[in-house]
């Protein structure tokens, strides 16, 4: 893993690199390197009955630019992945950053891994009183067997794989735990709740009534933090020393120091985001490969992790808990989402794991890039070359 990229590096053109010259160089080097056609990327229009499901009152396409970085090359758990990320984002300097960290992380080698799946749905049954919901809680434990085959038989995807619940007062709050296959899986777990409450709700009338829309749905939650959600993904890498001075200007000891830091305001000001700007890639990469976007607000929670080794070396690593991905459903299917998928080489079944390992990857070296530039105070310069707000100066 630490040998370099076999990709080449995007072309650049010194003098306008948004010309039409530059644009096309990069996508003829996709096109050729991964086997992504990318009609609708470079502009092709989107058939109309593609948004079918989608959206209502479709008037058209947002438009959104879109850019790539890399290559990283990451050991997931299917082998060794060299790709460009793509990004779709207005916020300037942002894929330029996570470009420097990645060749940060190709130095040394990044590894990712999903390490759980699973999607909770947290609905809420209410009794007339906190007796009456300990017993139903007992009926629902006693029931799972016959939940899971009720499940089973409206989904050929996903599964009921395990049923918590509490008390609280007169309510019982039940966790139902589902695998999803190669979706996020909303929609088959909602409907799957809905008839698991109705059962529980029939064999405990005439007492019980409940409530479904209550859940962490589209929320940064402790309970995803501590259990997962999702796709748990862990990403660590080795960052050399010299790649450090020589890419970012910092030393180790410069990071694990405004790390240990930034870990102390976080606990301060209570926030459940221990990582730094995994929000900015998160939302830049849904949008590109067509992901629920409202799933930033729980996928972002995290913690990074920035330490000196014993070889005097950095050591990375990001945990992402609940990252909420899928490369089938949803918008994943069609148009630009798809085709960047495919240059991932996560578009369709069998490849969500992965995509969510690529993911995890990116976003640490984000997170890392914008260190070391708070430590090498080349953050503010970064965006006033450019980002919008010197929007005249080419890069």
């Amino acid at each position: 893993m630490t040998s370099a990229p076999k990709l080449p590096r995007l072309p650049r053109d010194p003098d306008d690199d948004y010309a039409a010259r530059a644009v096309d160089a990069r996508l003829e080097l996709l096109r050729t390197t991964t086997g992504a056609r990318l009609a609708h990327v470079a502009g092709e229009r989107v058939p109309l009955a593609e948004a079918r499901g989608k959206i209502e009152g479709l008037i058209g396409f947002a438009q959104v630019p879109l850019g790539v970085a890399g290559p990283l090359r990451v050991d997931t758990s299917v082998g060794a992945r060299e790709v460009y990320v793509p990004f779709a984002t207005t916020e300037g300097a942002m894929v330029a950053a996570y470009a420097r960290g990645m060749r940060l992380l190709n130095a040394g080698g990044v590894r990712a891994r999903v390490v759980r799946e699973r999607l909770t749905q947290n609905p809420i049954l209410v009794y007339r009183d906190a007796r009456a919901a300990c017993a139903a809680g007992e009926t629902a434990r006693a029931a799972f067997a016959e939940l899971r085959e009720l499940v089973a038989g409206t989904t050929r995807h996903g599964a009921l794989v395990a049923l918590e619940s509490d008390v609280i007062g007169r309510r019982l709050l039940l966790s139902l735990v589902f695998t999803t296959g190669d979706a996020i899986g909303i929609n088959m777990a909602a409907r799957a709740t809905e008839l698991c409450c109705a059962e529980l709700a029939r064999r405990t009338v005439p007492e019980a009534w409940y409530v479904h829309g209550q859940d962490v749905e589209k929320r940064a939650n402790a309970r995803a933090l501590v259990e997962g959600r999702g796709r748990s993904v862990v990403v660590d890498a080795r960052v050399p020393r010299e790649t450090l001075a020589d890419l970012a200007r910092v030393t180790p000891e410069q990071l694990a120091a405004i790390s240990k830091t930034y870990a102390v305001g976080f606990a301060a000001l209570g926030t459940q985001n221990h990582a730094v700007q995994v929000a900015n890639g998160l939302a830049a990469i849904y949008l590109a490969c067509g992901q629920d976007a409202a799933y930033v607000t729980e996928s972002a929670t995290g913690q990074l992790d920035l330490e000196v080794d014993a070889a005097g070396d950095l050591y990375a690593a990001l945990t992402l808990p609940s990252l909420l991905v899928g490369t089938v459903g949803g918008g994943s299917g069609q148009g630009t989402a798809r085709e960047c998928l495919e240059l991932l080489g996560c578009a369709g079944a069998g490849h969500a794991n992965t995509f969510a390992e690529l993911v995890g990857a990116a976003l640490l070296a984000g997170d890392l890039s914008l260190m070391a530039a708070f430590c090498s105070h080349e953050f503010v310069q970064a965006h006033e070359t450019l980002g919008r707000n010197r929007p005249e100066v080419r890069a």
